[in-house]
């Protein structure tokens, strides 16, 4: 089987790769800029293209499979030359599809907190000994890739990202995978750039809940508005039970879940965690496990990769990383570390790096959604929005949007990292959240130094 991938580079995508050659598939690949850590991973693997650039010399009819990452563009020379030869194009979701069409399918989908519940059902299946195939958005403690594929498992599941599924099909991605158990955490407006309305956005998760196949399971969580509106139009042969958070207390610096009489340690905290928990609790027992099972699972599980991941700590002081950007996730996160925390000063940190947190129109979303923090900081790179080809933003509408003082937006990453050194209170904690990488700032180096 010989497979190329044209944009290798990206997340998913080199994860995908490094599975199937892990599956004795012949990989190839190349992409025009590939960063950490892509690139360490694919050179360990013997998969980093020897060169950056596109080489259409290289598409010939012996590939059996194209696989298209979103980074490359609609007239990239590798896609025109295999479109131009008649081979099979897929985008990733979909080829994830085609290799699980014969397992039982779980697909996590919703605005936020979809790694944090995919991850928590793959920790207890693991802990409980149940075989799977899985995609999911972030590395995980124990799992040596974000995606695995094998003959043998007779469950697949995957994180289930509503964004484009590739530059030639714009379907969102959790609309390939027709799940036979699916969850929706919530839905808040997002992707401005592909769904220019909320109504555009809301209907995606409205043709999710229908993809699911017939006499499927959905759980989701019933606080959401939006859900309650959605589910509601809901017509077909499918079990529909929502969720609510989980019961707990607190004891010391852990969490306490409480469930049919017994406590459970859990390392989360946060009203959307317990949330989160209660989710994946819901699948697990449809999967066959006891909630008692579950749960005893959860108190070790560690967490995906910068989800409210503790970089650094002493005994007066915490620094949190999260990958927040969405306006509903960045006052959720917030919200429960201060709540967590009520006695310690909060400095909390965004970058604004998505499309949709660069927009002007998409800005207001974001009003107070900071307003737990002592100290709100909101970053972002004049340069980013050039790249990305967006009209220019102020400092002053940045600040207006969020209900932020203009002297708490930063748009220079040393000025930054000079303000953020210079920030602190005994005790205190540092809440840092991004999908980019804060202008190049070294943030252990930064972490090293505030503690």
């Amino acid at each position: 089987m010989r497979v190329h991938f044209i944009a290798i580079g990206g997340s998913a995508m080199h994860n995908l790769a490094i599975a199937l050659k892990e599956n004795g598939a012949l990989v190839t690949g190349s992409d025009d800029e590939i960063f950490e850590p892509s690139r360490s991973r694919l050179a360990a693997h013997g998969l980093l293209p020897a060169t950056e650039g596109w080489n259409p010399g290289i598409i010939d009819a012996s590939l059996d499979a194209i696989i298209l990452g979103m980074h490359a563009r609609k007239d990239n020379p590798e896609l025109m030359r295999a479109l131009e030869l008649g081979l099979k194009v897929y985008s990733y979701p979909e080829y994830l599809y085609e290799q699980c069409k014969g397992k039982k399918r779980v697909v996590v989908g919703g605005s936020h907190g979809k790694t944090t519940v995919t991850s928590m059902i793959m920790h207890a299946l693991r802990w409980v000994g149940i075989d799977f195939d899985y995609m999911v958005g972030a590395q995980l403690e124990g799992f040596d890739t974000m995606v695995r594929l094998s003959q043998n498992a007779k469950i697949a599941v995957f994180e289930g990202d509503e964004y484009l599924s590739s530059p030639i099909d714009p379907r969102p991605k959790f609309l390939w995978y027709k799940p036979h158990l699916a969850v929706i955490t919530g839905v808040a407006w997002d992707h401005i750039n592909v769904f220019p309305d909320i109504e555009m956005y809301n209907k995606q998760f409205k043709l999710f809940v229908e993809s699911v196949e017939a006499g499927g399971y959905v759980t989701w969580y019933g606080g959401d508005e939006t859900l309650l509106e959605i589910m509601d139009e809901i017509e077909g042969d499918m079990d529909s039970i929502p969720y609510f958070s989980l019961q707990h207390t607190f004891a010391g610096q852990s969490t306490m879940v409480l469930y049919d009489g017994k406590s459970y340690p859990a390392p989360v905290f946060g009203e959307h965690n317990l949330q989160n928990m209660a989710g994946a609790m819901n699948i697990c027992i449809e999967l066959g496990m006891s909630a008692d099972d579950f749960l005893s699972a959860m108190s070790s599980f560690k967490g995906a990769s910068r989800r409210l991941q503790i970089l650094g700590q002493n005994d007066q002081s915490t620094v949190f990383y999260d990958f927040a950007h969405a306006p509903s996730k960045l006052k959720a996160t917030v919200t429960a570390v201060k709540e967590r925390f009520p006695q310690r000063h909060l400095t909390a940190c965004i970058e604004l790096h998505t499309f949709s947190s660069l927009n002007a129109a998409f800005l207001p979303q974001y009003h107070d959604t900071m307003i737990m923090a002592d100290k709100p900081i909101v970053f972002y790179n004049p340069g980013v929005l050039a790249h990305k080809k967006l009209p220019e933003i102020t400092p002053e509408q940045v600040a207006s949007a969020f209900n932020i003082p203009v002297s708490s937006v930063v748009t220079d990453a040393e000025k930054l990292k000079q303000l953020l050194e210079k920030t602190h209170a005994d005790p205190w904690n540092l809440l840092i959240m991004t999908s980019g990488n804060f202008g190049g700032i070294d943030i252990k180096k930064l972490v090293d130094t505030v503690l």
